[in-house]
């Protein structure tokens, strides 16, 4: 089973987080919630993460999640293990994924250059200055790198991820479970 850690930051998109959170563990994804105990959402919605994210054991992990959300990308930004575990993944070729906004702080860290990526619409400047290739696409995906445009793009960039880390049938199978055409 593949596992994969989510980063929530305070003022997060919540529906872009867990939306993800919840497609994932529908195709058997172990997904971990990192962040402070208590995150308040960017519309005031308190979840509980699963652990706080500077104590996880990131070897353990397939993929790293950053949800969108205004301030959550800047303080994702502002993060010293989201940096390092963007950083290392993408180094070993694991997953990294961002939607919305959160592709700027991939940009920021470093992670997108000489890569195809997608963002939210007027925020492709910080790419393609990161040396990224910006698709303006709802959905991205290169190498191992997945990027999301928006909360709308939310439901086909968590069934990509389930997709890569379940497989193609388990995908599907939520896919139909969730009547998504």
């Amino acid at each position: 089973m593949s596992k994969a850690v989510i980063f929530f930051a305070p003022g997060l998109e919540e529906c872009e987080g867990l939306l993800c959170v919840d497609i994932l563990r529908r195709a058997g994804v172990e997904v971990t919630i990192g962040g402070e105990k208590i995150v308040k959402s960017a519309r005031q919605i308190s979840v509980v993460a699963d652990a706080l994210a500077e104590e996880l054991d990131y070897t353990v992990f397939d993929a790293c999640i950053l949800p969108g959300g205004i301030p959550g990308v800047p303080n994702l930004k502002a993060d010293a293990t989201v940096r390092r575990v963007c950083r290392d993944f993408a180094a070993e070729g694991k997953v990294v994924a961002a939607i919305c906004a959160a592709p700027t702080a991939l940009a920021a860290f470093g992670v997108l250059n000489g890569k195809k990526a997608t963002v939210y619409p007027g925020m492709d400047a910080d790419l393609t200055a990161a040396g990224a290739s910006y698709t303006g696409l709802p959905l991205t995906i290169d190498g191992s790198i997945v990027t999301g445009e928006a909360l709308g793009a939310a439901i086909p960039f968590a069934l990509a991820l389930a997709r890569i880390l379940a497989g193609a049938d388990a995908a599907n199978r939520v896919k139909s479970a969730i009547v998504y055409q």
